[in-house]
């Protein structure tokens, strides 16, 4: 079955708005759980776009594998890299610059590559057991220790002993400064990725899973290091930003922020396009979704996953951060439960990506500053839209297969989605609007408007079943 639009503008447009909207809210929320919303948003659009024949299970599989997915490249530490190509000290030395953006590449090309297989894999016709994918995956915790092994070691900063390929601070680039080095992983993310893309290409012979794969990796590479291109011709031609029109709107730009909406924009673009390519290779409806585990099961599993993550994201013990920090550990059991489970798909989708951000958003209005009392903060960025998007979770879960499909569903979590995230993030900015008084926060906010207007706009007006838009329809 051909699935998808006979032109892929209108889905490399509107990912890029996912993605631009998505990666710079993630930017607020931290690296996993902030890069889970943004993967959420850009499955979201493409499952709409291009999985609507889906049964409502497997299209919510889908976007649930590719949004858990997504946070693994989060463990990865990436400040030190980009400071390699735009730091007041290395501004001037091109070798620095150009490696910093090699370490871009390389992390990007990773971090959206994971992203890209489980959303191939959740979209293609290739059944995986829970038995087999928890073997496919042990290997692969193995084989992140084994790349760190190899690539990301020795690590000892006090003996100035440091991997032989490694982008983040380096004497080699400043020997005379006291620097702080900071431990890299990329390496046995990287291992984990080689084997996963040829167990589901070669050995499973899944060729939408490989070839999203190798998507994500070209989406990754390329948003991470324009993205960052951008940032560092700010910071090496400083003085060109201080003539003309732009002088009076430089100071109130977050360059940083500017960096991750277009790191967004690209990869949802390019992974748009891939799979526009590979349309051909989506599997035609199933509605013979296995469910291998019983409900006690699921709420069980779901218990456990929820109590590590509110371990992980809101205190601190250093065994449980040493485990949960190596990303691969922590997707375990949320992978297995969702290929497995009917509940887990729709929660991991709504509440459970949600929770950390609504955490995180009331952390910093309630208790890192007194914009809002504890009671007022708890009960509007906390209970209610948690409570909320739990409730339209149960819904979908409760609702028959004939009454909801994957059109069904993708678009109406699309909406309940952006506009959470939104509000969300507008409210961590202080409610930077344009007609205010600007701050660093109002380009970056006019951006998120623009692109949160276009994903309600496409879940509205464009009918994918059709490829056309309908403005006229009621």
């Amino acid at each position: 079955m051909n699935v998808g639009q006979k032109s892929p503008w209108v889905a490399m447009l509107f990912t890029a708005l996912a993605g631009g909207m998505g990666w710079g809210i993630r930017g607020q929320y931290g690296h996993e759980t902030g890069a889970m919303l943004a993967g959420l948003l850009v499955a979201l659009v493409l499952v709409y776009l291009f999985g609507y024949h889906l049964s409502s299970l497997s299209a919510a599989r889908a976007v649930a594998l590719a949004t858990v997915a997504i946070g693994f490249g989060g463990s990865m530490t990436y400040g030190q890299t980009l400071g390699l190509t735009q730091d007041a000290p290395l501004i001037g030395n091109m070798a620095a610059l150009r490696w910093g953006l090699l370490g871009t590449f390389i992390k990007g090309s990773i971090w959206i590559g994971y992203f890209g297989l489980f959303l191939g894999l959740g979209l293609g016709g290739k059944k995986y057991t829970m038995v087999e994918m928890a073997l496919a995956l042990i290997v692969a915790i193995f084989l992140f220790y084994l790349g760190i092994y190899v690539l990301n070691e020795p690590f000892d900063p006090a003996s100035k002993k440091l991997p032989s390929i490694y982008f983040s601070d380096h004497w080699h680039w400043e020997p005379g400064e006291t620097l702080k080095p900071r431990r890299e992983q990329w390496g046995g993310l990287l291992f984990a990725l080689g084997w996963l893309i040829a167990y589901t290409g070669f050995i499973k012979k899944d060729l939408l899973t490989r070839n999203m794969a190798l998507w994500g990796v070209l989406a990754g590479g390329l948003g991470f290091s324009f993205g960052q291109s951008i940032q560092a011709y700010h910071a090496w031609n400083v003085d060109w930003f201080q003539m003309g029109w732009l002088a009076s709107i430089e100071p109130n730009i977050n360059w940083w922020n500017m960096m991750e909406i277009t790191f967004g924009a690209v990869f949802g673009c390019v992974l748009a396009l891939g799979l526009w390519c590979n349309r051909h290779h989506i599997a035609t409806n199933r509605s013979d979704e296995p469910i291998k585990l019983g409900f006690k099961t699921e709420l069980g599993l779901m218990a456990i996953h929820i109590f590590a993550l509110v371990t992980w994201n809101f205190m601190s013990f250093s065994t449980f951060d040493w485990f949960a920090d190596r990303a691969l550990t922590m997707g375990l059991i949320p992978l297995l439960a969702i290929l497995g489970g009917r509940i887990w798909p729709y929660f991991v989708c709504l509440p459970i990506t949600a929770l950390p951000i609504a955490g995180k958003t009331l952390r910093q209005l309630a208790y890192r500053t007194d914009d809002i009392s504890l009671l007022f903060g708890w009960l509007i960025y906390f209970i209610v839209p948690l409570a909320l998007v739990t409730w339209f979770a149960i819904k979908l879960i409760q609702c028959p297969d004939k009454k909801l499909n994957g059109h069904l569903f993708s678009r109406r979590t699309l909406i309940i989605s952006t506009i959470f995230y939104f509000v969300l993030n507008w409210a961590f900015f202080e409610f930077p609007w344009p007609w205010s008084d600007w701050t660093a926060r109002t380009p970056s906010g006019i951006i998120f408007i623009i692109c949160a207007a276009g994903l309600l706009l496409l879940t509205f007006y464009f009918d994918p079943r059709k490829g056309r838009w309908q403005f006229n329809s009621s």
